[in-house]
This record gives structure tokens, C-alpha cells and sequence, in this order.
């Protein structure tokens, strides 16, 4: 009987180049140590041409794509294969291949990109050339952007770690890998994973929140049947962290929104687009994280069946209550034109009566 392998084509491209990338990274790495003793003022000796030095990068662009999948040691990549292969296997799934390498271009390149320049900004200010050949490097940047996607599709479903000892909603999980990330920064000299996880975070949820398209399951959309962008208000930026700060939180996001706006960088949403996500974002709530992630979901090899028949029904249930929404605002109006019907009946039955009174005593 042959092996059957459950992971979507794109996924299992990206485990394919995380390992080999990663092996061949260690290799090359380990091999220049051992000709030449390790300068620590001199970190872009080890392997340019696969991890991002934001000084040599120009002369190895590939770079901005190898460096998100060459992992420093084996913790780290064994974390980024559990996180592209679960992680993975359900974006992909749900979103279809082309839209899920939209997102891994996207949480890959501009991270690395800005982090680049930020480090050689960082060089010019303080002259410390270790800054300029800082190694940036790993999937911390994709990592990100998979948590706030979880975000949006499954915000409420609740993760039990240690048997029922943690218990997490997935809303919450973009938060603590940001705070952790930060903290590291700060405490273990781990920087370049703070920066990347900020720019997969922000970058992640700004295509997400912004452009990408979206089917419009509130039946109010003249321009077709998507929507650009999620303009529900549980995927607002100030959403993502506790709720003692959401107020300070949004009234910053808030201006600088308006700002974008005024300056026409962003495009504000219309009334549709805001009811097309919140529909959006009921059906997602009333779901949950399928057999990918729930041990007790998986029967045999229909996963992906299953999830499209999940989806299918989340959509029929959220355009079935807009549509019971929409009859009851029609029927409303409509229950009292008959009222306004009969008065005009009556007056007019009236002004023919006192016509004809006025009329019989020429008649006689």
C-alpha cells in the first residue's frame, strides 16, 4: 500500500526548503569555522550568500528568501517545521494556494527588507559596525504572520496545553509571541527576532486587514462577490491585546488611520464592506479549529472535504441570517402602507360625498 502524503503542494514545497536550506546552512557554516578561527567582530564571514547581512546583501539578493528558511540550530528548526507543516497545511487549505503564497512572499520579503535597512540605519547613527553585518536570519517573520491569521479565521477557539493546566485562545496568541520575542530582545541580545516578529506581525496584518480579497457573504455588494480587506472590528489592531489597553491602543491606531486617510494612502471602508466583515466574522466565530488541529477530527483522509463542507455551511448560515435580516426591514414598511392606503380611501370617499350634496339643488 502506498504512503499517502496529507500536506498541500505549497506546504510541502516550504518543508522541503526549510530543511535543505537550513542543512546546507550549517554545513557551509561549520565548514568556515573550521578553516578559520571565529572573529567576533567579523559575524558576515559566516555564510552571506545564505543568511541576510543588510551590508553584503546587495551582493547576494536572493538572500531576503533564504534567509527566512535557514534555521541557526536544530530548536529552532524543529519549531519552524511544526509551524509551516501545521500551520501550514491549514491556511492553505482554507485559503487556497495562490492566496497563501501571497501571504509567505509577503511575511518573507518585506520583514527582511526593512530589517535590512533598520540595521544599516542603525549603523549610520551609531557607527558600530557590527550593526551593518548583523546575520539576520530564521522564520520568526512567518511564524507572525501565521498567528494573525489564526486570528482571523479562528479567534475564539481555545488551545489546552498540559492537559487542561494552559488554556489559550488563539486571539491571544499573536500578543504573548510578541511580548516573548521582545523580552528576549532585551534580556538575551536576541533583537533581530524582536524586529522580525514586529514586521511579520505588522505586515501580515495590514495585507490582511487591508487588501486581501475576500468573499462577500453579506449580500449587500454591488461590486461583485468579494470584498477587499476585513473591516470587522474584533480584527482591529487594538484586538490583539488585552482588554485593559484596547481603549489607549485605539485611539492611537485610530489617528494614525485617519492621518493615512486624510492623506489618501489608505482608502477608509465603506458601510458595506464593515457589514460584509462583520458577517464574516460571526461565521468564523461559530466555527472552530478542524481536525488540523483537534485530535478528535480526524477520520481517515477527507480533512480537506471536511473543511470545504465546514466553510460551506458557515457561509449558507451567515447569508441565510442576512437574508431573514433583510425580509424583516422590508416587511416592516410594508405592514404600514395599508393604513396610509385607507385614509387616502376615506378622504377621497368623502370629497365625492359632500360633491354630490353640493350638487342636488341644481339637479332639482
Amino acid at each position: 500500500m502506498a504512503l499517502r502524503i496529507n500536506i498541500p503542494p505549497l506546504t510541502r514545497v516550504l518543508l522541503v526548503l526549510l530543511v535543505g536550506i537550513s542543512l546546507v546552512y550549517q554545513a557551509a557554516r561549520y565548514r568556515e569555522l573550521a578553516s578559520q578561527p571565529l572573529d567576533p567582530t567579523e559575524h558576515f564571514s559566516l555564510v552571506p550568500w545564505i543568511a541576510l547581512v543588510p551590508q553584503l546583501s546587495v551582493y547576494y539578493p536572493w538572500v531576503y528568501v533564504t534567509a527566512t528558511l535557514a534555521e541557526q540550530n536544530i530548536i529552532t528548526l524543529i519549531i519552524a517545521g511544526a509551524t509551516i507543516l501545521y500551520g501550514g497545511k491549514y491556511l492553505e487549505r482554507a485559503w487556497g494556494s495562490a492566496e497563501f503564497g501571497k501571504l509567505l512572499v509577503l511575511v518573507t520579503l518585506v520583514p527582511n527588507a526593512v530589517a535590512s535597512f533598520i540595521y544599516i540605519l542603525w549603523f549610520a547613527i551609531t557607527r558600530v559596525d557590527t550593526q551593518a553585518f548583523t546575520i539576520i536570519q530564521g522564520s520568526i517573520s512567518i511564524q507572525a504572520g501565521f498567528l494573525v491569521a489564526f486570528k482571523q479565521l479562528v479567534p475564539e477557539h481555545t488551545v489546552t496545553i498540559l492537559r487542561g493546566l494552559i488554556k489559550i485562545r488563539v486571539k491571544h496568541f499573536a500578543a504573548v509571541f510578541l511580548a516573548a520575542n521582545t523580552i528576549s530582545g532585551f534580556v538575551f541580545g536576541t533583537d533581530t527576532a524582536a524586529v522580525l516578529s514586529w514586521l511579520g506581525f505588522l505586515t501580515s496584518w495590514t495585507y490582511l486587514r487591508f487588501y486581501k480579497l475576500q468573499p462577500d457573504l453579506s449580500g449587500t455588494s454591488t461590486g461583485g462577490s468579494t470584498v477587499r480587506g476585513d473591516a470587522s472590528e474584533t480584527f482591529a489592531f487594538a484586538y490583539f491585546w488585552p482588554d485593559v489597553v484596547h481603549v489607549p491602543v485605539a485611539a492611537l491606531t485610530d489617528g494614525i488611520y485617519n492621518v493615512l486617510v486624510a492623506l489618501k494612502i489608505c482608502t477608509p471602508f465603506s458601510t458595506e464592506e464593515v457589514e460584509s466583515s462583520n458577517v464574516q466574522a460571526n461565521a468564523r466565530g461559530q466555527g472552530g479549529l478542524p481536525s488540523l488541529l483537534n485530535p478528535e477530527g480526524r477520520r481517515g483522509g477527507n480533512g480537506k472535504r471536511e473543511e470545504a463542507e465546514r466553510r460551506r455551511a458557515l457561509a449558507l448560515k451567515a447569508l441565510d441570517q442576512r437574508l431573514q435580516a433583510a425580509s424583516a426591514s422590508r416587511h416592516q414598511p410594508a405592514n404600514s402602507a395599508p393604513p396610509s392606503t385607507s385614509l387616502a380611501g376615506i378622504a377621497s370617499s368623502d370629497l365625492e360625498a359632500a360633491n354630490s350634496k353640493r350638487d342636488e339643488p341644481g339637479q332639482a
